[in-house]
């Protein structure tokens, strides 16, 4: 029965986006354009190098080594082995997807169980310090102490995420991994990267191809969902399902005591978090601590998009989907909680004893900070880096094909 509403339900959304998009095409050509932006500029250049460079740690056995020495901090908190560090990290500087890409390629070269991957994935996707401090609080609010709360909600909500689904899966795995980290305890980390690095055949050269033409084809997947969603979402405006929506929303608003204006800026936050997230600081009649729970839960949330970016790209592996999104309801919840905890000591005491511009630090000031710089930098200089790699992936695939293509006799 459940395939049958599954198929119903994939036919129904299917004939719908044909028909709007044959009834519109203008608006699904400047949705799809905005989506192309929005990767061209930012997305590609800003994760580009994180993917090559992971792939390249894990290849030469960086990542091992990472692992051992963080084996005792990151086992005892989130049930994971401790490469899972390495992840957590990569995932925060990186943001969206990246935390899933990297736990599918542990996954796939077996340093992580199926139940420690899903734990492990459930936490280390996040949005990155450049979109919340340049794009959020800077380029939507012009703001830049709400900043720090929505940086500290994020990231703690991310913590108490990670904490919350250690017990996600059984304790067999974990009783067995026990025994074995009290020997890890002991290895020494630089001969296990020594090892590894050695274990490693390809020489460096196919090592870096390999690891542009992988990085590339995941971002070439994630750009497609971008302005898939990103016509979806305008789609669903045109036909006023938003607006028909909007009015369930506003009985959910009004039973949390927040402003109905939020139900249209949430519906579209939930398909793509960037435009949620600038419609919120929009509304200049509500006040800014609703604004910034709002835009919080939106940033937990992280949207349809991502969402289904990282569903496509756990996929290719046995890690299920399903942990992932109830984590990111759990962090929805926590977020706004956390940005309602942090509001007084972190914004309103720090406007208090701060009344100087000279007072207040520099990644404070009113001045662009160095974090919306590199955001706009982004934006002037991403469609270029992003054209160079482009035509470097055409020349490594049109290399890797005339080598792999048997040679007439």
């Amino acid at each position: 029965m459940y395939e049958k509403w599954k198929t119903a339900f994939l036919t129904i959304s299917t004939l719908f986006l044909t028909f709007s998009l044959v009834l519109h095409p203008q608006a699904a050509l400047q949705a799809s354009i905005r989506g192309l932006n929005i990767w061209w500029e930012v997305v590609f250049p800003s994760l580009l190098p994180f993917f090559i460079i992971a792939e390249l740690l894990i290849s030469i056995g960086v990542v091992k080594f990472i692992g051992v020495i963080l084996e005792p901090l990151m086992r005892p908190l989130f049930r994971v082995p401790g490469i899972g560090g390495f992840v957590w990290a990569m995932g925060m500087a990186s943001g969206f997807p990246a935390g899933a890409k990297l736990s599918a390629r542990l996954r796939k070269s077996n340093l992580l169980t199926q139940i420690e991957a899903e734990r492990l994935v459930s936490f280390t996707n996040s949005s990155n310090p450049l979109f919340i401090f340049g794009a959020v609080s800077i380029g939507f609010f012009n703001n830049p102490k709400l900043g720090i709360i929505l940086a500290a909600a994020h990231y703690f909500s991310n913590f108490a995420v990670g904490l919350i689904m250690r017990f996600h899966g059984d304790n067999t795995a974990y009783k067995i991994n026990t025994h074995t980290t009290k020997k890890r305890r002991f290895q020494n980390p630089f001969l296990i990267l020594h090892e590894t690095r050695l274990q490693e055949k390809r020489p460096i050269g196919k090592l870096l191809g390999d690891a542009i033409v992988s990085s590339i084809q995941t971002l070439l997947m994630i750009g497609g969902f971008i302005i898939l969603f990103s016509v979806l979402n305008k789609m669903i405006t045109v036909f006023h399902i938003t607006a028909a929506l909007s009015f369930i929303m506003q009985h959910i608003l009004s039973f949390f005591q927040l402003s109905t204006d939020f139900s249209i800026p949430i519906l579209s936050g939930i398909f793509e978090m960037t435009l949620g997230s600038q419609m919120i600081s929009q509304i200049n009649e509500t006040p800014l601590l609703q604004q910034a729970m709002v835009t919080s839960f939106i940033l937990a949330f992280s949207g349809l998009s991502i969402q289904a970016q990282v569903a496509s790209i756990l996929a290719e592996t046995d890690i299920r989907f399903k942990p992932y999104f109830f984590a990111r309801i759990i962090q929805s919840i926590l977020a706004p909680i956390f940005t309602f905890v942090f509001w007084t000591p972190f914004y309103e005491k720090v406007s208090s004893f701060s009344p100087m511009p000279k007072d207040i630090p520099v990644f404070l000031s009113e001045h662009p900070s160095i974090l919306h710089e590199i955001w706009t930098s982004f934006i002037h200089y991403g469609p270029i880096f992003t054209l160079f790699c482009l035509y470097l992936y055409v020349i490594l695939l049109f290399l890797r094909t005339y080598k792999e293509k048997p040679r007439s006799l």
